[in-house]
């Protein structure tokens, strides 16, 4: 019994990377069905709800505007100009303007193909085409994401390491609420954003190391 449990512990570390692939494609497909069906509409409501009564305030308001221009792609397209600038290695530096290119090229396919149209309940700021997969979600995890992966590969203080990783996933995290916040996307669209971007970053990590 022993050596089997060993052996899926084995399997399990060595593969990790694809079962998280494989768990973030079979729940976007599950998602993007009740999307379809209209199955979806309670649980963006409760996300909504939970935004609404926690974090909506005149205060909160101009952080989340703020924050949500950390998606911006004139802003991401800045900050690739800087990596390249800053990163020694030109080759690496490269590969953060193929991933914004990328990443935002397989999220407009995909909102072409889904079209759901956006909330326009409770908007707070004015935002066009299509609301799923969140484009703002989709992209700043693919961008941040990718650099988070960069620090950890490069970056030798484990204390800097730390720091820059926990400062960028809040970033990407607080960028998704921004969007629910401002009212230009459903939860679902958030959600669906993040899971592609995972996705996506598993194989573009992959395909670059190999």
């Amino acid at each position: 019994m022993q050596p089997k449990i060993e052996n899926i512990k084995i399997f399990l570390i060595k593969n990790y990377k694809w079962i998280v692939l494989f768990i973030c494609i079979i729940s976007l497909l599950f998602l993007i069905e009740d999307v379809m069906d209209e199955d979806i509409m309670i649980f963006d409501e409760k996300g909504y709800y939970i935004v609404q009564k926690y974090l909506i305030s005149d205060t909160m308001t101009p952080f989340a505007r703020c924050i949500t221009n950390f998606a911006n792609m004139y802003w991401l397209i800045g900050m690739s100009v800087l990596l390249f600038i800053i990163i020694k290695n030109k080759k690496t530096s490269i590969l953060f303007f193929i991933n914004l290119v990328l990443s935002a090229l397989t999220n407009f396919i995909l909102k072409q193909i889904i079209q759901r149209p956006r909330p326009i309940e409770h908007r707070i700021i004015d935002e066009k085409g299509y609301s799923l997969p969140s484009g703002h979600s989709m992209v700043s995890m693919a961008f941040y994401g990718f650099l988070i992966f960069f620090i950890y590969k490069n970056i030798k203080n484990k204390y800097i390491k730390i720091a820059l990783i926990t400062l960028l996933s809040i970033l990407i995290i607080s960028i998704g609420i921004s969007r629910i916040y401002l009212g230009v996307h459903y939860t679902s669209d958030v959600l669906a954003g993040f899971l592609v971007a995972i996705s996506y970053l598993i194989i573009f990590i992959h395909a670059i190391n190999n």
